[in-house]
């Protein structure tokens, strides 16, 4: 029996109750995955820069007349481990080129795995390079100085 004043469930009044909590699940899922992949993407840039630097700091680490290349593998081995994750350093080599203008270059490589969980992803994501000039063929060139 319907009393004067209120609905009736035949009249459809109550069919939209709980819909503000059914739209706020799904807004608030879709803005949580929108959130999550930008994460992500800052998180890849990250360790993308941090690779960059690292490698670059350890080829002109490697580049100097008192040094060796592998000096600069150990450099940026240190300098990856001190910044990200260890299993970032796991894949790094040097070795000194000459350009085709005949200047000897350090370059060195860091092969690292692309972070799609946090820190966890496939092996080989990232491939990056530092490049220096060896100090080396400067020394060389000057020779001995004369008093």
């Amino acid at each position: 029996m319907a009393v004067l004043g209120q609905p009736s469930d035949r009249d459809g009044a109550g069919s939209e109750d709980g819909s503000a909590i059914a739209e706020f699940v799904m807004v608030a899922a879709l803005l949580l995955f929108v959130v999550l992949a930008v994460l992500q993407i800052a998180i890849a840039l990250y360790v993308r820069n941090t690779l960059i630097v690292s490698a670059s700091e350890g080829a002109r680490f490697g580049a100097r007349a008192d040094a060796a290349p592998g000096d600069g593998v150990d450099r940026t081995t240190a300098l990856i481990a001190s910044a990200l994750n260890p299993s970032f350093a796991t894949d790094i080599s040097a070795e000194t080129t000459t350009t085709r203008e005949g200047v000897r270059v350090v370059v060195v490589t860091v092969v690292a795995p692309l972070p799609l969980i946090g820190p966890i992803g496939p092996g080989d994501g990232f491939n990056v390079q530092g490049r220096a000039f060896s100090e080396e063929q400067v020394s060389a060139a000057a020779g001995p100085s004369q008093p």
